[in-house]
C-alpha cells in the first residue's frame, strides 16, 4: 500500500507499519510501499515506536511522506568483539 492511501485510510493519527519496500537517498530511507497493522493512540505511541519489531516502524499520517532520516554519526562509537 502507498503512503498516501495509508493517510487516507488513518487520517491525523499514528500508525504501526510493516516496510514493504523503500529507496535510499543521501541520508534519507524513503519509504514506498507499507502495509499497516493498526491505528496506535497517541498516549501509547511513544511505547510502540521503541517496541517495535525489526522491519516495522510506528509514523504519523499528517506527515506528507514516509522517511526515514539515518544517522551517520561520526562521533558515535561501537565497540567490537571482546
Amino acid at each position: 500500500m502507498k503512503w498516501q492511501e495509508v493517510r487516507d485510510l488513518f487520517p491525523d493519527q499514528f500508525v504501526l507499519l510493516t516496510i514493504l519496500d523503500y529507496k535510499e537517498e543521501d541520508d534519507q530511507k524513503i519509504i514506498t510501499e507499507v502495509a499497516p497493522i493498526r491505528a496506535v493512540s497517541e498516549k501509547d505511541a511513544n511505547r510502540e515506536f521503541f517496541g517495535a519489531e525489526p522491519g516495522n516502524i510506528v509514523y504519523h499520517t499528517s506527515n506528507k511522506d514516509c522517511v526515514i532520516h539515518l544517522r551517520k554519526d561520526p562521533l558515535l562509537r561501537v565497540r567490537r568483539g571482546s
